[in-house]
């Protein structure tokens, strides 16, 4: 019982949230929060479990986000509609680049993901289909609750944190599946893997294919709480470097990791964005920065990790010393 006490307090207190604090803003807050956690948990599959660290997951919540939006805005159907094909888009789309790029590792990796999102967002920038440069926009009016588009970011907060719970349990599943296991054990030593007999590259491409599955679906949530998505909302660089931020500043392969980053840097962004108008933007990028090089040279696993440590120190009882010690059987 002890072992669920705590989860069960903040479980409490995250669906109670929108109740706690009820102005637009905190409830919008609240929203990204969860909608951010879902896009960090998606990537921490292969970024955080695997150690593959890409930079271009952006591609899978563009899929997601321009399935939902041109599902409407070509064929005047809901953009749950999308959801689906925006799954497959991504999923197919992760195994025909993840077959060469899975074969590289450490920052040959990531940059070889960097040149595919940017690749497919001069696509989609010259594609007339998807917009171009102008983008795919939602239903203006909802003509029914299935066009997902709410004035309140209320309906959201309790649709992503839906979405959240469903990600965190296969997630969960995945990491404690033999797949999880094989993955950590890749993480460790890819040699050492092969020679136990992992087939490292099918099961690294297996995690980035779920990855890009999941990213999908939060690609497509974010599309529909902003019924709009163009080259930079849907496909920007900074959207990827945001999940990979977010993950490791709460702990990376870590299955709450992602959650607790969202919760710090969501708040933080959006606060100073609030505060300095179109000045918080370059300070976003500041602080990003700032958290990479103090992540890499003081706390490479995150703050979970960073806390485990310490609860570990404050509850370790303190050796007996004096006369209590001298008698100690």
């Amino acid at each position: 019982m002890r072992r669920f006490f705590w989860p069960s307090i903040v479980l409490a207190l995250v669906i109670a949230y929108p109740l706690l604090f009820t102005t637009p803003f905190q409830q919008r807050l609240g929203a990204l929060i969860l909608l951010y956690a879902i896009i960090a948990s998606a990537w921490n599959v292969v970024g955080g479990y695997a150690g593959q660290v890409s930079v271009g997951h952006v591609v899978f919540f563009g899929c997601g986000a321009y399935a939902a939006m041109g599902a409407y805005a070509h064929f005047a159907v809901s953009p749950l509609v999308g959801i689906p094909v925006g799954i497959v888009a991504s999923v197919l789309i992760a195994a025909v680049i993840g077959v060469p790029t899975l074969r590289l590792s450490g920052h040959y990796f990531s940059m070889a993901t960097i040149a595919v999102a940017e690749l497919v967002r001069l696509i989609v920038t010259n594609t007339d289909y998807l917009g171009a440069a102008v983008g795919l926009s939602g239903p203006t009016v909802p003509r029914n609750v299935f066009d997902m588009s709410f004035t309140s970011a209320l309906p959201y907060y309790y649709l992503f944190l839906l979405v959240l719970i469903a990600t965190l349990w296969i997630t969960w599943r995945m990491t404690n599946s033999r797949m999880g296991f094989y993955l950590r054990a890749i993480k460790d030593s890819e040699r050492a893997a092969r020679s136990l007999g992992a087939q490292a590259s099918r099961i690294k491409l297996y995690a980035f294919m779920l990855s890009a599955g999941l990213t999908s679906v939060g690609g497509a949530l974010y599309a529909m709480m902003f019924g709009f998505v163009d080259p930079e909302s849907g496909l920007g660089i900074l959207i990827s470097v945001k999940m990979l931020i977010m993950a490791a500043l709460g702990g990376a392969g870590l299955l709450f990791g992602p959650l607790v980053g969202a919760a710090i840097l969501v708040p933080l962004e959006e606060i100073s964005n609030n505060l300095l108008g179109g000045k918080g933007a370059g300070l976003t990028f500041v602080v990003y920065g700032a958290i990479i090089v103090l992540l890499a040279r003081f706390q490479p696993g995150g703050l979970l990790l960073l806390l485990g440590r310490l609860r570990g120190r404050w509850s370790a009882k303190p050796p007996a010393t004096g006369e209590g010690a001298a008698h100690a059987p």
